[in-house]
């Protein structure tokens, strides 16, 4: 062989690494985190965004779900943390199980900072949600799309709550965040801090005696099966979710891919907001109240004035927490709810 021979099919050799390496870039399969299971929204979401990708890419980005957070022995708020060690690859967060690591993410759970939607919304769709997409990028992880868990409302299995006093001695299950430990305990109620799967064992034995969740996910796993017969819609706090993918799975990815990623999360997450919005009462669909009246649950709905007992009981927890979440940051977020509310 002569030299120039010798030396292209050196470098043919060195070559088939490199191609291999290209030709083995993407994984057999994904890996995407979400707490909870079909029917609620926020898993619903999930397993359209992991159906999304893998159809319109063809099969070249395969994603599975592992919902009830079993990636994480069922512990949701280690989603985040698994994420960043490379066990999970996609993930559909709810902000309170991520607000541990992130503070800025208690935001959304200042008591009776938002009442509503229109509120919601401004804060997703503005700039404080762009910086709060900025805080989640410096953490190794992309958000891609806001989502919605929904406004979280509260049941128990022993009477209807219509003021502070009402919660006195009840044991309240709570998901995460200290927060919400202090929030009860502002109202008089024994909190119990206690993840998902253990939720509806301790409903069902009477270890807590009321939990806090969107009307939703209380229908879907028919609490009032679990003597949550009575509930109270107060929207004392609301729960984004979060589409994420780890940087380094999406740094990994074609740029045509990444755009294909991030627009499936997007349709995704559309769908997952209407979803989680259905039957309570937005856009005059009131199904999902009437099937709790169905059930024979007792329903409480709070005034404004009825609300504003309780945002005062537990003034001092949102400014406390403020101070947590960033003053400037809690400022912007109070002038986007006054705006939109304008």
């Amino acid at each position: 062989m002569s030299r120039r021979g010798a030396l292209l099919a050196g470098a043919g050799l060195l070559a088939l690494p490199h191609v291999a390496k290209a030709q083995a870039a993407y994984k057999s399969e994904y890996k995407l985190t979400v707490v909870g299971n079909r029917p609620i929204p926020l898993s619903e979401g999930a397993f359209q965004w992991a159906d999304m990708v893998t159809q319109r890419s063809g099969g070249r980005i395969t994603v599975k779900v592992y919902p009830g957070s079993q990636l994480v022995g069922g512990d949701q708020t280690r989603e985040l943390v698994a994420m960043r060690q490379g066990v999970v690859d996609f993930g559909v967060f709810s902000t309170i199980n991520i607000s541990p690591q992130i503070r800025e993410m208690n935001v959304f759970s200042l008591p009776f900072l938002l009442n509503d939607h229109k509120g919601f919304d401004a804060i997703i769709n503005g700039p404080v949600g762009e910086e709060l997409f900025r805080t989640l990028s410096s953490r190794d992880v992309v958000p891609v799309a806001w989502g919605e868990n929904g406004f979280r409302e509260i049941s128990n299995s022993r009477r209807a709550i219509r003021e502070p006093g009402d919660l006195r001695g009840m044991k309240i299950r709570f998901a995460a965040g200290a927060i919400f430990s202090e929030i009860f305990t502002a109202l008089g109620a024994n909190p119990v801090q206690m993840s998902f799967a253990d939720l509806q064992p301790a409903l069902s034995t009477g270890a807590v005696d009321g939990q806090e969740n969107p009307i939703n996910l209380y229908l879907a796993f028919r609490m009032d099966t679990l003597a949550q017969r009575h509930l109270t819609v107060w929207n004392y706090v609301a729960d984004a979710g979060v589409f994420v993918v780890s940087k380094q799975v999406m740094d990994s990815f074609a740029p045509a891919d990444r755009q294909l990623v991030q627009e499936c999360a997007r349709d995704a997450a559309k769908a997952q907001i209407e979803a989680s919005r259905k039957g309570i009462g937005v856009d005059a669909d009131r199904s999902s109240l009437e099937e709790l009246a169905r059930r024979g649950v007792t329903v409480t709905t709070l005034s404004d004035a009825e609300k504003q007992a309780f945002a005062r009981a537990t003034r001092p927890v949102y400014d406390k927490w403020a101070q947590t979440v960033g003053p400037d940051l809690v400022r912007r977020a109070e002038a986007a709810i006054r705006g939109a509310r304008a």
